[in-house]
């Protein structure tokens, strides 16, 4: 083993994989044939020779503490199958080390480490004055803009309760989203965000129209609370701005941990131009969860990978409003390591009670992040009725369920709408489970709970549910 902290699994190498061809391609080079001039420093950074198709060998770098990727291959994937197929090396044999990186990798990890300095020092001391009176000038014509739209959008959600929501599924989308391009003209891009939401519900399936009255109950709290913003407690104050998609008007609390990475995932925005990454970490010293957002545009995806399992020494600095969840990682101090122990999780009454709670802090938050544990995962049953080939093999199903192991209470995994998950990742988690308790994460929201990983009992290693 070289000195580049401990070394990842297989897994959580596969984990950073934008995509099953990646994930396929990488795993072809996690052998020792095609590689030449392995490496490591003891800083945390791995490199080596590929050889490809051309004369020439690909040069690939990893640096661990990001982790961040640079490779001379033509692809635009981040990272691509060379560096999944390095890190895999590594993580099955180790590489040579620690030993003096050679001319090109040291280029590229000199760079990143001068540009990180440069960034510090912008943020500790910005050069010249600020323009007071200015920004003040441009936040009012702002915040004019956004009422103007709200007014609007008042209007719409108020026609949509009078004329009913019967039609809704015959009227489209395009009026949806000919409001939501209004509100991006009116600076409110959160605003747009949500009324495209709320235009795609009625092709959600069964029992649409309980939610599009849902989400359009909570887009008029949104307005009414723009209207009255400054009459409003500053913390929540703070949480109306960045749901309408406003910058913080201060910096947030910087918090430095070792930070397990409980899950990653991506979602693609309605309009399919948008791809979002979510992970989910939590301080092991603080206990405070975190989520870090990234994003990428269509078939490439967002850049930020963590593989799950793993806790990395960094700065995180959290966002004001949002109950106190989003948070953008700043210095990592040490190269990601494997958790040694699997989280502790509460009971599914507790889940509830920390999500009511959060509640309190941001009416508008759909889930909040839990660890539970001991559960153990309840399949569900089948209403009346008859299959038919071609229908979704969900269709007919009762909730599953995530039962305390003491049997007292229960949450429940919805198979359909916002927060189902695929139905191979819950007969993955039921297999897993044998029967018995397990460890989940996942999210805890109005209408159940979504697990995302799991821990079988004392065993470290995660097990990504999809």
């Amino acid at each position: 083993m070289t000195e580049q902290g401990v070394r990842w699994t297989a897994e959580q190498v596969l984990a950073l994989a934008p995509d099953d061809a990646s994930r396929k391609a990488g795993a072809k080079l996690g052998a020792a044939g095609p590689w030449s001039q392995t490496g490591g420093s003891a800083s945390g950074a791995v490199w080596g020779l590929c050889k490809g198709s051309g004369s020439k060998p690909y040069r690939t770098v990893v640096d661990l503490a990001g982790p961040a990727y640079k490779c001379s291959c033509p692809s635009r994937k981040f990272p691509c199958k060379h560096a999944l197929g390095l890190l895999l090396l590594w993580a099955a044999e180790g590489l040579d080390g620690p030993s003096e990186a050679p001319d090109w990798a040291d280029e590229w990890l000199v760079e990143r480490a001068a540009k990180a300095a440069r960034t510090a020092a912008d943020g500790s001391s910005r050069a010249g004055p600020a323009d007071v009176e200015g920004a003040r000038k441009r936040a009012e014509r702002r915040a004019a803009r956004i009422g103007a739209g709200v007014t609007e959008l008042e209007q719409r959600l108020a026609d949509l309760v009078r004329g009913g929501l019967a039609g809704q599924e015959r009227a489209g989308y395009a009026a949806w989203e000919e409001t939501a391009a209004r509100m991006v003209d009116a600076q409110a891009p959160g605003l747009a965000g949500r009324v495209r939401e709320l235009g795609t519900i009625p092709s959600c399936g069964t029992g649409w129209p309980a939610r599009m009255l849902e989400e359009a109950a909570l887009l008029h709290l949104l307005d009414r609370a723009w209207l009255g913003v400054s009459g409003l407690p500053e913390p929540l104050a703070a949480t109306v701005r960045s749901r309408l998609g406003l910058q913080p008007r201060t910096e947030g609390e910087a918090v430095r941990d070792h930070w397990l990475v409980l899950a990653q995932y991506d979602t693609a925005s309605p309009d399919g131009r948008l791809i979002t990454r979510r992970i989910w970490l939590r301080g092991l010293a603080s206990g405070r969860p975190a989520l870090v957002l990234d994003f990428g545009p269509p078939g490439r995806p967002p850049g930020l990978a963590l593989p799950v399992g793993s806790v990395l020494e960094a700065e995180a600095r959290f966002r004001p409003g949002s109950a106190g969840l989003r948070a953008d990682l700043g210095e990592g101090f040490a190269p990601a390591e494997p958790c040694r122990t699997a989280p502790a999780g509460v009971s599914t009454g507790a889940a509830l009670e920390a999500y009511g709670a959060a509640l309190r802090e941001d009416p508008w938050l759909e889930s909040w992040p839990v660890v539970l544990g001991p559960v153990v995962p309840i399949p569900g049953g089948r209403r009346g009725g008859t299959q038919t080939e071609g229908r979704s093999e969900q269709q007919g199903a009762t909730d599953w369920q995530l039962a305390d192991a003491e049997g007292m209470s229960a949450l429940p995994v919805p198979l359909t709408g916002a927060g189902s998950r695929p139905g191979t990742g819950l007969w993955q988690l039921a297999a897993l489970s044998g029967g018995g308790p397990l460890t989940v994460f996942g999210e805890c929201g109005h209408r159940g709970f979504t697990p995302l990983t799991a821990w079988q009992p004392d065993s470290p290693e995660p097990v990504v549910l999809g």
